[in-house]
């Protein structure tokens, strides 16, 4: 028992010490005024420089937002779920997530149950 008391004790003496630091720091921050970083001067480009080859654009990532809305997309009368999950290849929930954020931004609509067209 007295040596869960001693251990309980030295716990707090470094809990109170570690406080008064944090107040410390808190003090100093709050009497500090930001720095403003120095403005470093703008190297000029040599003028017998060679001309940088464009730059190709970078692929498009495609999210599963995307997929699953090009795929109702394409169909023109509306699409059920299972044929979504065959085209896609997603899971079941990250198809779910998909058709209710997509149905919630009102990219596409529920013609009936289970059966989404775009809008």
């Amino acid at each position: 028992m007295k040596k869960n008391e001693k251990q309980l004790r030295a716990i707090a003496k470094q809990l109170q010490s570690l406080a008064e630091k944090v107040e410390k720091l808190a003090s100093l921050s709050a009497q500090e005024k930001p720095v403003k970083a120095a403005a470093k001067p703008k190297a000029k480009k040599a003028a017998t420089a060679k001309k940088a080859a464009p730059k190709k654009a970078a692929p498009a990532k495609t999210t599963v937002l995307d997929t699953v809305f090009n795929v109702i997309k394409r169909s023109k009368k509306g699409i059920s779920i299972a044929n979504i999950k065959k085209k896609t290849g997603l899971e079941t929930r990250q198809l779910s997530n998909a058709l209710y954020k997509l149905t919630k931004k009102g990219s596409i609509k529920t013609e009936s149950r289970g059966v989404y067209s775009k809008t």
